[in-house]
């Protein structure tokens, strides 16, 4: 990966812990623009989805979309199946924050097929990928299968001891179960 873009994107992190959103966004949009004159597909991801993040950030989900559906393109090209489950979950969340519910449930479903069928998976990323399915079916109405993707996210956050995950997961189960 070209040096300049990999500094750009690291400055662009730290801009965004430390809520300078707009630094982010001009680094993450240079480290894009180096990335694809470089042709650097895996960096070129890197930068379109942490653009995309400081867009979702910004509250501007229709300009991350965009930068997100590139990423999975290139995901797709490129052949990394965990990276494509990263990003089409993430992708998922703009299309439910964006009210396309049919849409965030096809790329949720994608996102949790490729993760259980990859060994290398992380519970953590499963976890991440079933909770946002679980509140898309309780939005839908299907509280049968929210509440089997609620105990499952549970049992893998109790796993990796992310105690957020799973309070959020038993807040849900207890609302869900008569």
């Amino acid at each position: 990966m070209p040096r300049r873009s990999q500094v750009l994107m690291e400055q662009a992190k730290r801009a965004r812990r430390e809520g300078r959103l707009l630094d982010a966004h001009r680094d993450f949009a240079e480290a894009v623009a180096i990335c694809r004159r470089a042709g650097a597909p895996s960096e070129l991801v890197r930068a379109l989805k942490g653009l995309g993040q400081i867009e979702r950030d910004l509250g501007r989900g229709d300009a991350a979309q965009p930068l997100y559906e590139e990423a999975v393109a290139t995901c797709r090209r490129e052949n990394d199946t965990l990276q494509l489950a990263h990003t089409v979950r993430h992708l998922g969340d703009i299309h439910q924050d964006g009210g396309r519910l049919d849409r965030a449930e096809l790329c949720y479903r994608e996102a949790l097929a490729l993760y259980r069928g990859h060994q290398e998976r992380a519970p953590l990323d499963l976890a991440n990928t079933l909770r946002p399915l679980a509140i898309l079916e309780e939005r839908l109405g299907k509280m049968e299968q929210a509440i089997v993707l609620w105990v499952e996210a549970r049992d893998l956050y109790k796993a990796v001891n992310v105690q957020e995950g799973v309070a959020e997961s038993v807040e849900h189960l207890s609302r869900l179960r008569p």
